[in-house]
């Protein structure tokens, strides 16, 4: 009986000590599991990008910069249209007319429309898209001979230049720039509407020396303006010669036709004459022969004109003439044919329907760049 009683207890305190092991065993396992998962380490997210915020500019603080992409009215440039069946279609490029229409007293004739005018492409009926007034803005330029050869029309030149930036630029729309033009030409004041900036550059113009580089300060004008959206004008003020360039006539013409640019001239020659001789028409020799025949032809195939005034009262003639054409030209919008052959000049000519005794002054024609595409 006593045997049987302890062999129980054997048995007993077996199952109690295997009973433990099972339970330690199974906390073993599972403190290891909890461990294992709290000390994974989670993969790292992708992170979304976020898009950039730029800063619009400040109008009233940040430089007048030309766009580095910019918008290409009204130089040549692709525009859209739209078909009968909505399809967009980039054909086109826009050609600027300038139109001046003047009476028999010279005086700008307004109220026209677009069926007043007839254009004509390389003699060729062609049809004008659109007609404006002059409301777009004036990115001008105006190029001050600064030579030598100036000297005694140094004072004349500054007030002409000073009085023309008082009478023509309108602040709330309008920007000028202002170049000196001698042995090379110089940017003196950068595209403004501030008047007092211009006049002070002006008055801050180196003494006149050097040779003339016109031509080459024509260009470079030109260039200057392309960026900008508007019309383009150049204003020159100068006896028109030039010994230094090495761009051509030639040169100079293709250019600002390319560019869009209408040309003005004030021209001081007559001036320095009076002052020398006491006659306004000085010796017909070649050098002055040349830079008259220079200055008419920039001029007529622009659209500009030239004037040559000797005091102060020819000169504000001059300037209001050149003001009332700025402001009352008509603006014709042209879209060359999309077969239209790239780098070849294609005459403009411009007359108006059943109107008498009138006289229209435009460029005499325009390059489609080889660089434009469709």
């Amino acid at each position: 009986m006593e045997h049987r009683i302890a062999e129980f207890g054997l048995r007993i305190a077996d199952l109690f000590w295997k009973s433990v092991f099972i339970c330690v065993y199974l906390w073993i396992i599972f403190a290891v599991s909890a461990f294992a998962q709290s000390g994974r380490v989670k993969p790292a997210e992708t992170p979304i990008p976020r898009p950039k915020v730029f800063d619009a500019p400040n109008a009233a603080t940040d430089p007048i910069t030309p766009k580095s992409t910019p918008t290409p009215t009204p130089t040549p440039a692709t525009v859209a249209k739209k078909t009968e069946d909505d399809v967009i279609e980039f054909s086109s490029i826009l050609i600027p007319i300038p139109a001046s229409v003047l009476d028999a007293q010279g005086r700008t004739i307004g109220n026209l429309k677009l069926e007043d005018f007839d254009l004509q492409i390389d003699g060729k009926s062609a049809e004008i898209s659109e007609i404006s007034r002059s409301q777009s803005p004036v990115r001008l330029a105006l190029l001050f001979d600064n030579s030598s050869s100036v000297i005694q029309a140094r004072d004349f030149e500054k007030k002409a230049a000073v009085r023309f930036f008082k009478q023509v630029i309108r602040p709330d729309k309008d920007l000028a720039a202002l170049y000196s033009v001698a042995t090379v030409t110089q940017l003196e004041q950068p595209l403004t509407k501030n008047v007092s900036q211009l006049v002070d550059a002006i008055e801050n113009f180196a003494k006149p020396e050097g040779a003339t580089a016109l031509l080459d300060g024509i260009i470079q004008a030109a260039n200057y303006l392309k960026d900008y959206q508007g019309r383009r004008v150049i204003v020159i003020v100068s006896d028109g010669e030039d010994t230094l360039s090495d761009s051509t006539l030639e040169d100079a013409v293709k250019t600002v036709q390319v560019m869009n640019c209408q040309v003005y001239i004030v021209k001081t020659t007559e001036f320095e004459n009076l002052k020398r001789t006491g006659n306004r028409v000085g010796n017909a020799n070649i050098r002055a022969l040349t830079a008259e025949r220079r200055m008419q032809e920039i001029a007529g195939q622009t659209g500009g004109a030239v004037y040559s005034p000797i005091d102060e009262d020819e000169l504000e003639n001059a300037f209001n003439r050149i003001s009332a054409e700025l402001s009352e030209q008509y603006i014709l919008s042209y879209y060359p044919d999309s077969n239209s052959e790239r780098g070849k000049f294609q005459s403009i000519t411009v007359s108006l329907k059943n109107k008498k005794d009138v006289s229209v002054r435009t460029r005499k024609g325009y390059y489609i760049p080889k660089q434009a595409k469709n």
